[in-house]
C-alpha cells in the first residue's frame, strides 16, 4: 500500500493527466504515481473510471478503502480546496469564474490539438491550425503583462494551458505551424510556463519520444509527410 493517501492513475503523454500532477506539484503534497497502458488496462483501473480515461486520483480513507475522483478538471480543483499550498484559483466569485470560463475554453484549444494528431493529410493539418490560431489569438486579447495568465502569480489556468505548449515542441519539431505567428504575449506565456519546474517535471524524458510514436500511430499527416 502507497505512503501517500494521494494516488494518481495516469499517462506520461495525456495533457490531462499532467493538469493533475502540475497541481499536486505546485501543492507540494506527497503522491504516488502509476502509469496506465490505455491498451491494456489493469481491471482495477477501470473499475475506478468510468470512462476508462486518465487521470484518475485515489484518496486513501480512514478505513483504507480508496475513493476515486475522475475528470482532470475535479481532480485540480478538489486538490485546490483540499491541500495545503498556494491557491490556483482566486477567492473572488467573479474572478473564480471568469477564470474558470477560460478553463473551458481549452477544451476547444485541446479538439484543434488532436486535430493536428489525427489529420490525414495537409488540408486538415492547414484547418486545424487555423483553428489554434483564432483560439490562440482571442487568448493574446486577454493576457496582461504576464509572466501567467492572471499576472505575476501561477494559477489554476497556467496549470491547464500547459501541457497544451508542451505539444507543440513536438509539434514544431516536425514543421513551423505558424499558429502563434503575431502572438507576442501568448508567446511569452508559454515562455514562461516552460520554465515552470512543475511544468518540466510533469513528464518524464520519455514525453517526446512517446509522443512521437502516439503520432506514428495515429499515421498523423504532420509525421507521415516528414518522411
Amino acid at each position: 500500500m502507497s505512503a501517500s493517501p494521494l494516488t494518481l492513475y495516469g499517462l506520461n503523454i495525456c495533457p490531462f493527466a499532467q493538469r493533475a500532477v502540475i497541481t499536486l506539484l505546485e501543492k507540494g503534497v506527497a503522491f504516488e504515481q502509476v502509469l496506465i497502458d490505455l491498451d491494456n488496462k489493469p481491471a482495477s483501473f477501470q473499475a475506478i473510471s468510468p470512462l476508462g480515461n486518465v487521470p484518475v486520483l485515489g484518496v486513501r480513507q480512514a478505513d483504507g478503502s480508496e475513493a476515486a475522483i475522475f475528470e482532470s478538471l475535479v481532480i485540480a480543483e478538489y486538490l485546490d480546496e483540499t491541500q495545503p499550498g498556494p491557491q490556483l484559483l482566486p477567492a473572488d466569485p467573479l474572478l473564480r469564474a471568469q477564470h474558470r470560463a477560460w478553463l473551458a475554453y481549452a477544451s476547444s484549444v485541446v479538439s484543434g490539438m488532436v486535430g493536428i494528431e489525427r489529420a490525414a493529410d495537409e488540408a486538415a493539418i492547414l484547418a486545424s491550425s487555423e483553428k489554434l490560431a483564432s483560439r490562440f489569438a482571442r487568448i493574446e486579447q486577454e493576457l496582461g503583462e504576464g509572466p501567467y495568465f492572471a499576472g505575476a502569480r501561477f494559477g489554476m489556468v497556467d496549470v491547464v494551458y500547459a501541457p497544451i505548449f508542451r505539444y507543440f515542441e513536438v509539434f514544431e519539431s516536425f514543421r513551423d505551424l505558424g499558429i502563434f505567428n503575431g502572438l507576442p504575449k501568448v508567446k511569452a506565456w508559454r515562455q514562461a510556463l516552460a520554465q515552470r519546474p512543475s511544468v518540466r517535471n510533469a513528464v518524464t524524458a520519455a514525453f517526446h519520444d512517446e509522443l512521437v510514436q502516439y503520432l506514428h500511430k495515429c499515421q498523423s499527416h504532420l509525421v507521415t509527410a516528414a518522411h
